[in-house]
Formats: structure tokens, C-alpha cells, sequence
């Protein structure tokens, strides 16, 4: 029998990095990058969360968030869970209360797995030791150099057996930079596009046959996300061997649940960072499993990697460029892909993850 151990406390700070290069997709640019960490601590031990958002959320933590967990059991993260979305009734539960909802969620977890000394993988369970990546980035902004290069290095360096780019900024040139873009990759690897909601219904599905030509196995938010109609009518529409994807902007289970039952997705999206922390995220994948479609983690790899192994029907992680820096940036136990695959390392307890705060200082808020 467990003592019972009482969580203590939520620290939390924010630090912006700033791109290596300018980035843009198919509806907004950015030159920097915020993650808001979270540590929670109980019984000596520490653990570790965090979310990409704004520096806004860090009062919201602190203020409100810190006292309803606070005192709460730590091998109960889901009662904290509970606790906090109810805190935050009069706030709105999406958007940035959910970020920030993530990150100490994400912590608890992590807390627990340490205060047992065991990875998160194995509390969790898996059904799986490792984790298909496909590299993502080619940014609108980037020179047509840029991104074949960047796409080549995924494949050749990494192993990855699927890549994506952004479109959407260019829609009367976006073809000839998928074109250059599949010369660059050749037949080693599956091209993935990313509108992020830039196109309207009969744009994206007369791009799309022009994508199928080319050899395109993923489009993803052709349409606003929040379009549930419109991506079910580009999924019913669109050519057999693309499949339409959507759901990194999913809040909640509820938004997920309508999303499938819209049948609107051929594969599902969900972040760990946004969508209620690890166990949004599990809520989600139980939701897949019951609707026969495949979950894809967006963005946050580290932070992903022990919960992917815990979903049944998990397809991939997205090895985002942004993310993938500051993750090796800023923590010890980062992965490393190897043959297209990232694994956890079960040598270490929790999500493996040690910050390096003094390599993080530069970046603070």
C-alpha cells in the first residue's frame, strides 16, 4: 500500500527562443518560440511539464491552477485533472486555460512516475517501445534550397519514412514547391502537406488532385479545422491515396469527439500541450480507438514520446523543427531519431527529461 503523498507545490517560467531562421505557414509568420514550464513537486521529488503558449498563462498557473492542486494526492493526477478544468469554468476551457492545463497535467504525471521510480511508458502501459517520427517544417519562408535540404536531411539523416512542408502562403505556386520538394526526398519517403487551414473547399480539392499526381499521402488542414463540413467534404472528395488530417488546435475531448463523429478526418491530431496534458490526450486516443481512426501526435516529441507509446492506435509523431531545437536546447534526455523511430529510455524515471537551467537562463521571460 501507497503512503499517501501530497503535492506540495507548482513552480513555473517561461522562456522565448528565438527561431533560427524566419518561419511562416500558410496564414501566419513568427521569429520565436515561448515554452511555460511547469514543476511540480511532492515528496522530495520533482516533476516535469510544459506547454508551447504565451507567457500570459504563467499568472494563471501560479495564481489559480497552484491552489486547487495543491494538497491534492500525487498518485491521482486525474483528481487534479478534474480539479483544475473545474477551476477554470469562467475562463473558457480552450485556448490558453488548456495550455496551461497541459503543462501541470503533464508535470503530475511526470511526479508520479518519479515518486515510483519507474518511466512514464511503463505507469502508463505500452503497446509499443518505439515511436514512428516524420520530419516537419519547410516553412513557406523558406528558399526552395532551404527546404529541399532540410526535407532531404529528414530522410537521409534521421530515416524518416515521411516528411511534410507548409503550404498555403503561395497557392498558385504551391504545386511546383511540392514538386521541388518530392524531387528532393525521391521515392524514399511519403510527402505530407500542411495548409494549416490557408484554402477554401473547392481550392483544396482542386489542389489535391494536383497533390495526388505528385505523389502527396497527407493533407492537413486544408480547410479550417473548425470547418468540420468542409473537411468532410474534402475527405469524401479528395483523391483515395491522400488522407486528410486535422485536430492540433483540439482542446478538448468534446472537440475531438465532434470531430469524429463529423467523420471529418481520415487520421486524428492531438497535442499533448493543448489539449488537457496526458490525460486530454489519452481521453482522445480512447476516442480514436472506439472510432477505428488513427491518432498522430503534433509538435512536442519529447514531451509526447511516453504517452504515444500508451495509445492503441497511434500512427506518428511529428518531429517538429521548432520544437525539436528547444527540446535539445533546453533538456538532458531529449531523443534522437534513429531509422525513423524515437524510444523511450526506460533507464530513466519519469518522462526522462532533466531541464537545463542554466542553459535556459538566457531565454527567461
Amino acid at each position: 500500500m501507497k503512503p499517501d503523498v501530497a503535492i506540495e507545490g507548482l513552480g513555473v517560467r517561461t522562456f522565448t527562443i528565438p527561431t533560427d531562421r524566419p518561419e511562416a505557414d500558410g496564414t501566419m509568420s513568427w521569429d520565436s518560440t515561448t515554452i511555460v514550464l511547469v514543476e511540480a513537486s511532492a515528496g522530495g521529488k520533482t516533476g516535469l511539464g510544459y506547454t508551447y503558449s504565451s507567457d500570459a498563462i504563467a499568472p494563471l498557473i501560479h495564481d489559480k491552477l497552484a491552489a486547487v492542486v495543491r494538497g491534492k494526492d500525487a498518485f491521482a493526477p486525474q483528481a487534479a485533472w478534474r480539479a483544475m478544468q473545474r477551476a477554470v469554468r469562467n475562463l473558457g476551457r480552450e485556448g490558453l486555460a488548456a495550455t496551461a492545463i497541459s503543462a501541470v497535467d503533464a508535470a503530475l504525471y511526470d511526479l508520479k512516475a518519479r515518486l515510483l521510480g519507474v518511466p512514464l511508458a511503463t505507469l502508463l502501459g505500452r503497446y509499443r517501445d518505439e515511436v514512428p517520427i516524420y520530419g516537419s517544417g519547410g516553412f513557406t519562408s523558406y528558399t526552395d534550397a532551404e527546404l529541399c535540404d532540410q526535407l532531404a536531411g529528414w530522410v537521409g539523416r534521421d530515416g524518416c519514412a515521411f516528411v511534410k512542408m507548409k503550404i498555403g502562403s503561395d497557392p498558385a505556386r504551391d504545386p511546383e514547391r511540392v514538386r521541388i520538394a518530392k524531387q528532393a526526398i525521391g521515392d524514399r519517403a511519403t510527402l505530407f502537406v500542411d495548409a494549416n487551414g490557408a484554402y477554401g473547399v473547392k481550392q483544396a480539392l482542386a489542389l489535391a488532385d494536383r497533390f495526388a499526381e505528385q505523389g502527396v499521402g497527407w493533407f492537413e488542414e486544408p480547410v479550417s479545422s473548425d470547418d468540420r463540413s468542409g473537411l468532410r467534404a474534402i475527405r469524401q472528395r479528395a483523391p483515395a491515396c491522400i488522407e486528410i488530417a486535422a485536430g492540433e488546435y483540439c482542446y478538448t475531448a468534446d472537440y475531438a469527439r465532434h470531430m469524429l463523429a463529423a467523420e471529418a478526418v481520415d487520421v486524428m491530431q492531438a497535442d499533448v500541450t493543448r489539449c488537457g496534458g496526458i490525460t486530454g490526450f489519452l481521453q482522445i486516443a480512447a476516442l480514436c480507438e472506439a472510432h477505428h481512426i488513427d491518432l498522430s501526435g503534433h509538435c512536442a516529441p519529447a514531451l509526447h514520446l511516453h504517452v504515444a507509446c500508451a495509445a492503441p492506435r497511434l500512427r506518428h509523431l511529428e518531429w517538429f523543427h521548432d520544437h525539436v531545437r528547444i527540446e535539445h536546447m533546453l533538456f538532458d534526455g531529449a531523443p534522437t531519431p534513429r531509422n525513423g523511430v524515437i524510444r523511450p529510455d526506460l533507464s530513466r524515471t519519469g518522462n526522462g527529461l532533466a531541464f537545463k537551467a542554466q542553459d535556459a537562463a538566457r531565454y527567461a521571460a
